[in-house]
C-alpha cells in the first residue's frame, strides 16, 4: 500500500502545473493546435500527422458522446453499499469455512463482519441500496449497478492500474487516452482528456491514474486542482482580455515572420502552434473551471455550501462544466486511498459517504435537468471490493473476488442490477463482469468496437483490452 505523505504535496502538485503539461505535449499539442487552424482554414495538415486530436468518428452510432469517471480510490465495500447480504447478519462472529480466505493474507482472514447499515429499496425498479446512499437512491431508475466485478489483483497499485488501462502491468495508457485517441476532441481550446484532483494531495500511484502510457503524451489527461482559485497552475495571464488579445496577435505576426524564413520546420511551427493552443486555454479553461458564475442554487445542488461536500462537490460542479464545453473524458480522483477501510469501517464509510453522496446526486440532477445526461457516461467505481469478514474489529481488507459499481447516463438502462455474489459477498457467481468486459461495454457505448480499436506499439496491435476477449454487458445497454 501506498500512503500520501503530505510534506511531499506542495512539490508533486506544482509538477502538475500548465508548464509540465505543455513540456511534455511537446510537438503532439503543437501538431494537434496546426492541424485544427489549417483545417478551420480549409487546407490540408502538414505530414506526417499521424497523431493528432481532430474530431474522428466512431465505428458505430455512439450512445454516448463523453465520460465522466468518477474513481473511488481504496476499494469501496460492496456489503456495506449496495449488495447486501442477511446470511452476514446470521453468521456474524463465526469464523468462515473452508474456500473462504484473505487473499492478501490468510492469517488475516477473521470472523464474518454484518454490514451496520440497513438496505432499502427505491424507485420503480425496487433497487436494494444502502441507507448511506440517500441521495444516489433517488436516481434508482437512472443507474445500473453491477454486483458482479471481479479484478485480478488485490494490491491498490496495480489494482488501479487494471481499472484504469486493462492490465495490472504498469506502463499502459489509460481508458481516457484510449478514447481521445479514437475521438479526437470536441474543443480545442481544452484538453480532449482532464483528470480533476483533490487539492489536498494525490491519489494512490499518482500520475499514472491518467498516464497515455506509450502512446503520445498528446493522449494523456491535464491534471487540474479542484481549488477556488488558480486550479491550473500558472495559467493566468493577469492580463485584461483586451491586452491578452493584443500581445497574442503580436507574437503571432513576429512568429510567422521568424517562420518565412525557415519553411518547412515541422518543429518550429509546432512550438508556435503550442504557443496558440496554450493561449487559448488562458480564456477557455479559465471560464470552464471559474464555478462563481454558477447561481447559488446550482452550487448547494453539489454542496458547495457545506464544509463536508464542499471540495467533492467543486469536482463535481467543474467536470460538468468542463464535459458542457466538450471534454471528452474527465477522470475525478479523490486524495490517497480514503475508501481503504482497513479500520473503523463503518465510520470511514459514513463519513466518505456524506462527502460524496449528495455531489453524486447533484452531478446526475444536473446533468439531466440540462439535457446532457442522455449522451454523458457516468461512471462510479473503485478497484477492487472489500473482504465480507472482518480485518480486526471493524474493518474490512481489499478483495479481488466481488465488488460493485454504477452506470448512468449515456446509453445505459437505469434501474437494473446485474450479476449475483454468494451468500456472503466473497465470490461473484452469476453473471461476472470482468475489468475487460466493462471496458468493452463502456467502447461500446461510444461506439467503439474493442476489437478495432488498436494502437501499434513495439510491432503489436495493443488494445484496451489487451488479449482478453471482452463481452458487451447487455443487460446495462438501453
Amino acid at each position: 500500500m501506498t500512503d500520501f505523505d503530505p510534506t511531499q504535496r506542495d512539490r508533486l502538485l506544482t509538477l502538475l502545473s500548465r508548464r509540465r503539461f505543455f513540456s511534455r505535449l511537446g510537438m503532439g499539442a503543437g501538431a494537434l493546435a496546426l492541424a485544427s487552424l489549417l483545417a478551420e482554414q480549409g487546407e490540408a495538415a502538414p505530414s506526417p500527422a499521424r497523431y493528432d486530436l481532430l474530431p474522428r468518428p466512431p465505428h458505430a452510432p455512439p450512445r454516448a458522446k463523453r465520460v465522466i469517471y468518477l474513481f473511488q480510490n481504496g476499494g469501496p465495500s460492496q456489503v456495506d453499499l449496495f449488495d447486501p447480504k442477511l446470511e452476514l447478519k446470521k453468521r456474524e462472529g463465526e469464523k468462515p469455512g473452508e474456500g473462504f480466505v484473505n487473499d492478501v493474507d490468510a492469517r488475516k482472514t477473521g470472523t464474518w463482519l454484518a454490514s451496520p447499515f440497513q438496505f432499502s429499496r427505491h424507485g420503480r425498479s425496487g433497487m436494494e441500496l444502502s441507507e448511506l446512499l440517500p441521495g444516489l437512491a433517488e436516481h434508482a431508475d437512472e443507474i445500473a449497478v453491477i454486483r458482479s466485478m471481479v479484478s485480478e489483483h488485490e494490491n491498490h497499485e496495480q489494482a488501479c492500474g487494471h481499472m484504469h488501462t486493462g492490465s495490472p502491468v504498469a506502463g499502459r495508457p489509460t481508458m481516457g487516452a484510449w478514447i481521445t485517441y479514437a475521438l479526437g476532441t470536441l474543443n480545442r481550446n481544452l484538453p480532449a482528456y482532464v483528470a480533476i484532483l483533490n487539492p489536498t494531495g494525490l491519489p494512490v500511484d499518482g500520475a499514472r491514474n491518467w498516464s497515455s502510457g506509450w502512446m503520445p503524451p498528446l493522449y494523456e489527461a491535464m491534471p487540474v486542482r479542484a481549488t477556488e482559485t488558480s486550479p491550473i497552475l500558472n495559467l493566468d495571464s493577469r492580463l485584461p482580455a483586451d491586452a491578452a488579445t493584443a500581445r497574442l496577435t503580436f507574437l503571432q505576426r513576429l512568429n510567422q515572420e521568424h517562420l518565412k524564413s525557415r519553411p518547412g520546420n515541422l518543429e518550429l511551427e509546432a512550438r508556435i502552434a503550442n504557443f496558440e493552443l496554450a493561449a487559448g486555454m488562458q480564456l477557455a479553461a479559465t471560464d470552464a473551471l471559474d464555478l462563481r458564475s454558477e447561481p447559488a442554487s446550482t452550487q448547494a445542488l453539489y454542496g458547495l455550501d457545506r464544509a463536508e461536500t464542499a471540495t467533492y462537490g467543486r469536482q463535481l460542479l467543474m467536470a460538468r462544466r468542463l464535459v458542457e464545453r466538450g471534454v471528452r473524458f474527465v477522470q475525478v480522483m479523490m486524495a490517497g486511498q480514503p475508501w481503504d477501510t482497513h479500520a473503523n469501517n463503518s465510520g470511514q464509510l459514513r463519513s466518505l459517504c456524506q462527502a460524496t453522496d449528495r455531489p453524486v446526486a447533484g452531478l446526475l440532477k444536473d446533468l439531466r435537468q440540462r439535457g446532457l445526461l442522455e449522451d454523458t457516461l457516468v461512471v462510479w467505481t473503485g478497484e477492487f471490493g472489500r473482504t465480507p469478514f472482518a480485518e480486526g474489529k471493524d474493518g474490512r481488507d481489499h478483495h479481488k473476488r466481488a465488488f460493485s459499481l454504477w452506470l448512468a447516463g449515456g446509453g445505459v438502462r437505469g434501474g437494473v442490477t446485474v450479476g449475483g455474489t454468494d451468500d456472503f459477498g466473497y465470490s461473484a457467481v452469476q453473471d461476472i463482469v470482468t475489468v475487460a468486459d466493462l471496458h468493452g461495454t463502456l467502447l461500446h457505448l461510444l461506439g467503439l468496437d474493442f476489437s478495432r480499436l488498436t494502437f501499434r506499439h513495439d510491432s503489436r496491435d495493443e488494445r484496451l483490452t489487451d488479449v482478453h476477449e471482452a463481452k458487451i454487458v447487455k443487460q446495462v445497454v438501453a
